[in-house]
């Protein structure tokens, strides 16, 4: 068997992002050849993607891509941290997001379907992830159109791509005021954009939560339809955002923010890996 060294180990490694006792394994059964031990790599990634399977995806990225009045957000998910920052992992991200993007998708189901280097996107994840040995996915994908953008990435830490992406489709000049809500969106994780965005039935739910609280604690019945009205206000702040206080300065509404800007939110997106 032929000696396998660590600079070997080391440009396979790089090469594709696997693990080092992989790597070195993979070397020493094609005798040092590193384009054998990429084969040998792939052949066994691609017999272990199944038992991957149920494996949880709890790191990844988020990433964005803007162009003719639209925005594509995607999230890309792996297993751990340690893939989440490898080089590999975050240019199959920029590699999906593009491929994404120019097909103009809005689910995962279209993203999956989208061409890349002459393969779908769903194989070339699934090729990805033989060699890296994790489960690798697409979980979200979000498409939004508008007038102009505000993209605000989060990187919970420094040697990690963003966590947190956040979009918001917006009509108007301020913007300075668009980017700000869109940091705000990335702490405050709002729902809905209005009132009116928000499900009827989780509405009523809601009502009726409310309504057996203040029964229980034995409000005035005289009282009780502006009690409900202002705990139902109190739900609505929680996930609407322009209902929302703004981050900023709890003092002001995200719907005042917006119109002392002259804004108009026209939606919005963010995705936070693993949540």
């Amino acid at each position: 068997m032929a000696a396998v060294t660590m600079a070997a180990v080391k440009e396979l490694r790089e090469r594709l992002g696997a693990g080092m006792m992989d790597s070195k394994k993979a070397l020493e059964e094609a005798g040092g050849d590193i384009e054998k031990a990429i084969e040998i790599l792939r052949l066994k990634g691609a017999a272990g993607v199944a038992k991957r399977e149920g494996r949880s995806t709890t790191e990844g990225l988020v990433a964005a891509h803007e162009g003719d009045g639209k925005v594509t957000l995607i999230e890309l998910s792996c297993e751990t941290d340690f893939v989440a920052k490898n080089e590999k992992f975050i240019a199959l991200g920029d590699k999906v997001l593009v491929a994404v993007a120019a097909a103009g998708a809005a689910t995962v189901e279209e993203a999956l379907a989208a061409e890349v280097d002459g393969k779908t996107v769903a194989d070339l994840i699934t090729d990805e992830s033989a060699i890296i040995g994790e489960k690798l996915e697409l979980r979200r994908v979000a498409l939004l159109e508008g007038d102009a953008f505000a993209v605000y990435m989060h990187r919970t830490s420094k040697d990690l791509p963003p966590q947190v992406g956040v979009v918001v489709a917006y009509s108007g000049d301020d913007a300075e005021t668009a980017h700000a809500i869109a940091q705000h969106i990335s702490f405050a994780d709002p729902q809905y954009l209005t009132r009116e965005d928000v499900p009827a039935e989780a509405v009523e739910k809601e009502r009726e939560i409310v309504t057996e609280i203040a029964k229980n604690e034995g409000k005035p019945e005289a009282a009780m339809p502006k009690i409900i009205e202002g705990r139902l206000t109190g739900f609505f702040k929680g996930i609407v955002l322009l209902d929302q206080a703004y981050a900023r300065d709890s003092k002001l509404s995200v719907q005042q923010v917006v119109d002392q800007a002259g804004l108009t939110v026209t939606g919005f997106a963010r995705f936070k890996v693993g949540a």
